[in-house]
């Protein structure tokens, strides 16, 4: 199966049957290897009702290569970075350990599992993923602190891409009902 098939099957069973709390949405119809999701925090979740933006980018070699997942919200968490463009640290999604037969709901449920239970022993934010360990009551006032600065109201996403030399920046904002 090649790659622009097994992203389409899958984007076909993500809409088919949406993940809770998740929207996909295409930037570009003629880009099926560029996904936008918004994933609202499980209620759960300390960073609930926060909605989140997450950049989803198909190698060519995908399903043999992981995707690269980012989040264009920014979040105040232990495994994911704490910048405009946040890296996510997730076992799944390590080359080493990415298999073939990995679906992306899978990846997106675990992403989303994050929100409820940080995995702070792996962390990338290693000052956050201390005070998470030490000072809970601190990190969830500084976690709810992001989620109203930055997670209320409509998702905004901004992709940078290069195609041979010149790059191009998109930003697109998702519907404020959407997830």
């Amino acid at each position: 199966m090649s790659s622009s098939k097994r992203i389409t099957k899958e984007l076909t069973d993500c809409t088919t049957t949406p993940p809770p709390n998740i929207t996909i949405t295409l930037p570009s119809d003629s880009n099926i290897s560029l996904w936008h999701i918004t994933l609202a925090a499980p209620p759960e979740s300390i960073y609930h009702p926060g909605k989140f933006g997450l950049i989803v980018s198909f190698p060519l070699e995908y399903p043999f290569k992981p995707p690269q997942i980012t989040f264009a919200t920014r979040i105040y968490h232990p495994n994911i970075t704490n910048e405009s463009s946040g890296s996510i640290c997730l076992s799944l999604l390590k080359t080493d350990n990415w298999k073939p037969s990995t679906k992306i709901v899978t990846v997106l449920d675990a992403i989303r599992q994050l929100l409820v239970e940080p995995q702070p022993d792996d962390p990338l934010e290693t000052r956050i993923a201390e005070q998470y360990k030490n000072d809970r009551k601190e990190f969830e006032k500084e976690a709810k602190a992001y989620v109203n600065k930055y997670a209320k109201g409509p998702v905004k996403f901004s992709t940078t891409t290069t195609d041979g030399g010149s790059t191009s920046t998109s930003s697109t904002t998702a519907p404020p009902g959407e997830a």
